[in-house]
């Protein structure tokens, strides 16, 4: 099996399980699914799917294990398809439109959670063949490195999501040496490492990954765009777990009816069947029909994010204050006749924030000339005391578009975060 992928060009697919695998339900429904959620409001080239970001990761892994083993790493012929079907596997578990609705539907787990689940599933249904694909993907496998090309902090997933978001979106900061990377990998006392001669190509990785968030994935249109879509759903739960009718696809109305949290989960295992069947097309085609429900609400919610009519955004210096907020919900209840307690909806703070590097996670592992091993951030000279585990954060307003802020009192405060008179 032959795929043409833009990005890398013609993918090969080992014929046996994998295979049976990019052609199971479970995986196909990843077609369904956009990689960037809200984010092609932004970039309108940006809506490719978790699809192919997964075949592409299995394409980069194939190319790692080749590196390793060529450089005298003991891989074997099973190990090297476990991790094959653990990284084409690792995005099984994502939700509709991907990070914009994490938990919102499951809120007990995260998409990787849910796609051990997933992958605990299929190795029933193939008579165990993922056992060692599960213990590599949670880590319990006794080489380490194999999780690390996983999930790490330079692993084949984020190698392709760069590329992969940086092309479709149109952007260029995340285009990245992504095969000389792969090909300066190498393994030291079972830990992935770089060849000291990489180590500008992986701080210019590490740079395009800071820009690419800042840019494309927190770009403040990016952030209105999934406030939006998260608000809608958060109004269509309220209702519907208030028992309103809310016109959907059966599998959308399960989660909207039910708080799916860890004791739900627990006596309902068959969720997962009403999960899988969940896509992007239930939540485009429901929020359609909710742009004429009753509920005021909901239908100017869903009218803003079918029509991009998103939150106005406004940057703080610092976070906004609670005498402040409850003064801007009374304003917009009044501008728009609503109940007060439904103005969260149209004016709603939110922090976001990027680290560039931490030495908490898998450190980036540099070997030196002399073959000692040394962590990129003790000699890097991009990567100063300021910006190791340090996070850089943003405090943002999204407010009801239409609704303006002329007041010069009302527009200080805002900005400087002092309460209003």
């Amino acid at each position: 099996m032959i795929i043409n992928d833009p990005v890398h060009g013609f993918i090969d697919i080992p014929k046996g399980i994998i295979t049976s695998l990019v052609k199971h339900p479970y995986f196909v429904r990843l077609n369904r699914i956009e990689q960037l959620g809200a984010t092609s409001y932004v970039y309108p080239g940006g809506c490719h799917t978790r699809f192919s970001h997964s075949i592409g990761t299995l394409h980069l892994i194939t190319i790692a294990l080749e590196t390793l083993r060529n450089k005298g790493c003991d891989i074997s012929p099973h190990e090297a398809e476990s991790v094959k079907i653990a990284m084409l596997l690792h995005d099984i578990g994502h939700g509709p439109m991907s990070h914009c609705l994490e938990r919102h539907f499951v809120e007990c787990m995260s998409h990787e959670e849910l796609s051990l689940l997933l992958m605990k599933q299929l190795n029933n249904e193939f008579n165990g063949q993922l056992s060692t694909a599960i213990e590599i993907f949670t880590d319990r496998y006794p080489k380490h490195f194999l999780h690390e090309l996983i999930c790490s902090q330079l692993d084949m997933d984020r190698l392709d999501y760069l590329c992969r978001d940086s092309f479709f979106a149109g952007v260029r900061e995340g285009n990245i040496g992504v095969e000389r990377i792969i090909k300066m990998l190498n393994v030291r006392d079972d830990r992935l490492v770089v060849e000291a001669k990489g180590i500008y190509t992986i701080e210019n990785y590490l740079m395009s990954r800071r820009l690419m968030y800042w840019q494309v994935y927190l770009h403040k249109t990016t952030l209105a765009a999934s406030e939006t879509l998260s608000t809608t759903i958060l109004r269509a739960k309220e209702l519907a777990s208030a028992g309103l009718s809310l016109p959907s696809p059966h599998c959308l109305e399960y989660f909207l009816r039910n708080k799916v949290n860890k004791e739900f989960i627990d006596n309902n295992p068959q969720f997962l069947d009403q999960f899988i069947m969940l896509d992007d097309s239930d939540i485009i085609s429901a929020i359609k029909e909710w742009t004429r429900h009753h509920d005021k609400t909901l239908s100017l919610l869903a009218s803003n994010y079918t029509n991009r009519n998103l939150y106005k955004v406004k940057e703080l210096a610092t976070p906004i204050d609670t005498q402040t907020m409850i003064q801007l919900h009374h304003d917009v209840a009044a501008r728009l006749n609503i109940a007060p307690d439904c103005a969260h909806y149209f004016v709603r703070p939110r922090e976001v924030s990027q680290m560039l590097y931490s030495t908490a996670d898998d450190h980036i592992n540099i070997v030196m000339k002399d073959n000692t091993v040394r962590d990129i951030s003790n000699f890097s000279e991009l990567l100063h005391s300021e910006m190791v585990d340090r996070r850089s954060r943003r405090h943002y307003l999204f407010i009801q578009r239409g609704i303006e802020i002329n007041n010069k009192t009302y527009f200080t405060a805002l900005q400087t975060n002092k309460p209003l008179e």
